[in-house]
């Protein structure tokens, strides 16, 4: 056995990184195509998952192999090798095969136990089939994950400790609470509709949510979909199917929207969700004395929460003109340079942008003798001089490193209260389908497959899992057993054929010395020199296929072909004729 994979999951590479290096179904196609034309491999399968991109192939060489394979993903993923290579995961033979019965029993996933993985890698075999770009090996291996996977859930418990993305995904944007109870009533858009998008929507069908609204590029799998969901006996949803083009109007009337499309760019940017929101019937005033929404001085929606984050991303703010969120700093006397929250980490650009804000004199005695008052958490007067020496100093460093180092771990900072949601996101995509800005927006909750990861890492282990580990420890020590065991076998068929030309040739040759000899007395003693060679084989044949089942067993075969002097064309030939044989009869994955 030769396997080998090379692959990145959410645990060897940020979702950043995945998110680029996602690949599209022409993508895999021509990667599937590629990787079974180069030299070191002869077959080859994908899974790619929204967490995960693995590279499978038979090769004759590792490190000609491992090399290869990484080019290979570099190339159809774009993001380039350098980048690529920190966050790839070589597997090889026994390790490969137990690296995918773990992700078929779930226990590789982000939300361990789940079955969907299952789908995703009987999807995968049957694009390496209908390709041809699968042999007797990753048949066989992925055939056998699928019984392993099926086996984990079926033996054990599993299923208790983990669940779909999707369910996960919306205990997330429940925060944890019932997500019937949060999903009672209201208005859900589902944008895609394949196998995530369907399940997300048969999940909030169930959740027992009052509308469904599926949007789709394909408006006839909308519409099948939304029938699907209208004809279920076990909810009581109404749903209707819309083109894309309608996704802007209809997010104006959702409480929740799910999506999952294959997309390269993105469906929904922070631009299209404010309109969505500001779109909306305004919510009532806050009374006299009260901040609200529509108070003075108070936070007027999600686009001003949008302001506040900066259009950048990062923690500017805008304090009389600051370049800096002043929050930040906590009881300090002054503007503190020496690794608070604010400045850790801070470009150079935005230093300077900070050192023009100091010599403006927009600090200190010159903002209280114009009658201003002390930020918040300050203890004591601020001097710009202290802050212009210290910026001074630090641009040098900034100069060499192109960064303010961080000189200690940055104090707590506590968060300023968001408003309650009003509208509820799931972004299920790889690479994502809504804009990550959306995360600081005001009265949006969303949840995507980075956030995902995060609140995943710390989910406890259920009991199961251990008796799921057993088994994929038996099934690898079987499947390496059984994959040695026949590698053995054409060596074996060879030798008894060989055999059986031998016994010929000497009843020939017999034949030749006594011509006289009846039919009968030759049959009986071709059957005798049969029986003589059988029982000679018998016991070494029996044996050296036990052998060759042990780790380290391969070399058996060698000896065979060295010891009988077998002709290596002849092994071959029964090799190719048995997997022709085995393709013939291998059905459908």
């Amino acid at each position: 056995m030769s396997l080998l994979v090379v692959g990145l999951s959410h645990r060897s590479a940020p979702v950043s990184v995945l998110e680029r290096a996602a690949l599209t179904a022409d993508a895999q196609v021509k990667l599937l195509q590629d990787t079974v034309a180069a030299e070191p491999a002869t077959e080859a399968a994908v899974l790619a998952t929204c967490n995960r991109i693995e590279l499978y192939a038979d090769v004759d060489k590792f490190h000609a192999g491992v090399a290869e394979l990484s080019t290979l993903l570099a190339q159809h993923s774009g993001v380039g090798l350098e980048e690529l290579t920190p966050y790839l995961y070589v597997h090889y033979e026994d390790r490969a095969v137990h690296h995918l019965f773990s992700v078929a029993c779930g226990l590789d996933s982000m939300v361990v136990g789940e079955g969907q993985i299952l789908g995703q890698i009987k999807d995968s075999l049957a694009r390496a089939q209908e390709l041809q770009s699968a042999g007797r090996l990753l048949n066989d291996l992925f055939q056998q994950a699928l019984r392993v996977g099926k086996r984990a859930h079926s033996e054990t418990g599993i299923d208790r400790a983990g669940q779909s993305l999707v369910t996960f995904g919306l205990e997330q944007l429940a925060r944890g609470g019932d997500v019937q109870q949060w999903a009672r009533g209201k208005k859900a858009l589902v944008i895609g509709a394949g196998s995530m998008s369907s399940l997300a929507a048969a999940t909030l069908a169930r959740a027992g949510v009052a509308e469904i609204v599926v949007a789709n590029r394909t408006f006839d799998r909308a519409e099948r979909l939304a029938q699907i969901l209208m004809e279920g006996d076990d909810t009581d949803v109404a749903a209707r199917a819309v083109p894309m083009e309608s996704v802007p109007a209809e997010l104006t009337r959702a409480d929740v929207a799910v999506s999952c499309t294959g997309a390269t760019g993105l469906v929904l940017t922070s631009e299209s969700v404010v309109e969505a929101i500001e779109g909306r019937t305004p919510a009532p005033s806050a009374g006299p004395g009260e901040d609200g929404p529509g108070a003075p001085g108070g936070e007027s929606g999600p686009a001003a929460g949008a302001q506040r984050g900066g259009a950048s991303g990062t923690s500017l703010g805008s304090e009389d003109g600051c370049p800096l969120d002043l929050s930040a700093v906590q009881g300090t006397a002054g503007f503190s340079v020496l690794g608070e929250a604010a400045v850790a980490g801070m470009a150079a650009a935005d230093l300077e942008q900070h050192a023009a804000w100091v010599d403006n004199g927009s600090v200190g005695g010159d903002r209280r003798a114009a009658g201003g008052t002390a930020r918040p958490g300050q203890t004591g007067t601020l001097d710009p001089a202290a802050d212009t020496d210290a910026i001074a100093a630090l641009a040098a460093t900034v100069a060499t490193v192109g960064r303010i180092p961080e000189r200690r771990r940055p104090e707590p900072v506590e968060e300023p209260q968001r408003p309650e949601p009003v509208l509820f996101l799931l972004d299920l995509a790889m690479p994502r389908d809504i804009d990550a800005a959306v995360h600081r927006l005001g009265g949006v909750r969303l949840v995507d497959i980075e956030s995902l990861a995060e609140a995943s890492a710390g989910a406890p282990m259920a009991a199961d899992v251990d008796q799921v580990r057993r088994i994929v420890s038996d099934e690898v020590a079987a499947f390496g057993a059984a994959l040695r065991a026949a590698h053995i076998t054409p060596t074996v068929v060879a030798l008894r054929t060989m055999a059986a030309d031998v016994v010929a040739g000497e009843i020939a040759r017999l034949d030749g010395r006594l011509p006289g000899l009846d039919d009968k007395h030759r049959a009986e003693i071709t059957q005798t020199v049969r029986r003589v060679v059988d029982k000679l084989l018998h016991a070494p044949t029996v044996r050296v296929k036990q052998l060759a089942a042990e780790p380290g067993g391969a070399g058996y075969a060698d000896a065979l072909r060295t010891l009988f002097d077998l002709d290596p064309e002849t092994v071959a030939a029964v090799s190719r004729a048995e997997d022709s044989t085995t393709e013939k009869d291998r059905g459908p994955a």
